[in-house]
């Protein structure tokens, strides 16, 4: 299938009108691969057309990315230009919102060392935190959605023919992020409703803990005082509602950073910056990874555990339904955006200070203090299954089913 000039429009309007939810006059800074550029181009015209002002796109090119990783010395590797950091924060200290067409090679860099990719990670993440920062605190209008890439849609549709698996995979965008509806931002709204529900059932809550059962986790994950659900849309520092992830399934909370205890194994592989880990167990004591074990990607795994002390941490859980239309379709995209909506997943590293009353307003020190963990890292790894119970555990000891056999137990 070639998308119609019809269908990316609509996808098109719907990234900028639902996804950033652009202002008028607002600038939009755009992340994107090179194969991406056709789908790209109606966002730019669909972004003027919503009064943006100023629209530059950053492209990235596979081959580039795969040369720098081999070709570069490692002190290239761990420097990070300071125009480089200049532009994107200058950009979101004047209010402009960030979109990301997220579509990853997930072989991309299999065969590199783990330990260059690692220093490279780091050295990025240090230097971009404070530009990271403001999409972690909700201050600016971000969004990631993704398109196909030949290089993806074979990686998913191995047996078939490059076209077609490029033609399988933009029907499963379509339907998954709704573009094949009649309205697609109305269903959206719809969609953002069901979510903010079973979100506003949480915070009413206030659970003191979750339990996690099934073949695969057996976990016990205390909640921090004053914690936050959030889920489907966020609200901007400029009131502009917006959405994060095109596509959600999920409403999320930050753990407390010490009272994470148990063993969990994921149940879909992590593509990690170019490189697949799977079939991995994680064992908790006091909130920090103990003991870890993978049948793939063991030192990418490894070299991600030893970012910095956070990383060992989890800074988010999420609960996804098993009947999410992602999971219904029985495919592993090996794109941690989708991959992650089909599936209750946690996150290795940061956590997202909107997820504590008032934690926007605090500091790492203070963040940390109140149990919420703090990192360079936030990486979304998937647990959820088809036979995962979820229990909230109340102040007085109660157990309450949030998910039972892999899908809501409270809607």
């Amino acid at each position: 299938m070639i998308p119609t000039k019809e269908q990316l429009t609509k996808y098109a309007k719907l990234t900028i009108q639902k996804g950033v939810n652009i202002q008028e006059g607002q600038s939009l800074y755009i992340n994107a691969p090179i194969e991406a550029r056709e789908f790209v181009h109606y966002v730019v015209d669909a972004a003027y057309d919503a009064g943006a002002e100023g629209v530059l796109v950053n492209w990235s090119d596979e081959y580039l990315t795969r040369q720098k990783y081999d070709r570069e010395p490692i002190h290239i590797l761990e420097n990070v230009p300071d125009w480089l950091v200049d532009k994107q924060v200058s950009h979101v200290k004047d209010g402009g919102a960030i979109l990301s067409v997220y579509a990853p090679n997930p072989d991309l860099l299999e065969g590199v060392d783990p330990e260059r990719v690692a220093k490279a990670t780091k050295a990025s993440g240090q230097a971009l935190s404070e530009y990271r920062s403001y999409m972690m605190n909700d201050r600016v209008q971000w969004s990631i959605v993704s398109v196909p890439t030949e290089k993806w849609a074979k990686k998913i549709f191995s047996d078939k023919d490059v076209n077609q698996a490029v033609t399988d995979l933009w029907e499963q965008i379509f339907s998954i992020v709704r573009v094949d509806q009649d309205d697609p931002i109305e269903a959206w709204n719809k969609h953002n409703a069901t979510l903010y529900q079973i979100r506003d059932y949480l915070n009413d809550k206030q659970y003191r803990a979750l339990e996690f059962q099934s073949e695969t986790a057996n976990m016990t994950i205390e909640l921090p005082e004053g914690h936050i659900w959030a889920g489907g849309g966020a609200i901007a520092e400029n009131g502009a509602e917006f959405n994060p992830n095109m596509p959600t399934e999920e409403v999320f909370t930050a753990p407390h950073r010490e009272g994470i205890n148990g063993t969990v194994k994921n149940t879909k592989p992590l593509n990690y910056n170019g490189n697949l880990i799977d079939g991995f167990t994680l064992t908790f004591e006091k909130g920090k990874v103990v003991n870890f074990e993978a049948e793939q990607g063991a030192d990418t795994l490894k070299h991600l555990l030893e970012t910095d002390d956070g990383a060992v941490r989890i800074g988010e859980i999420a609960l996804v339904p098993h009947s999410s239309p992602i999971s219904q379709s029985d495919l592993i995209f090996f794109n941690t955006l989708y991959d992650e909506n089909a599936s209750c997943h946690m996150a290795l590293g940061e956590a997202y200070p909107t997820n504590l009353k008032d934690g926007e307003k605090l500091s790492q020190d203070e963040l940390r203090e109140k149990g919420i963990n703090t990192s360079l890292i936030h990486e979304d790894f998937m647990i959820g299954s088809a036979d995962l119970v979820v229990y909230g555990v109340t102040e007085d000891g109660q157990k309450e089913p949030i998910i039972e056999n892999g899908n809501w137990a409270i809607v």
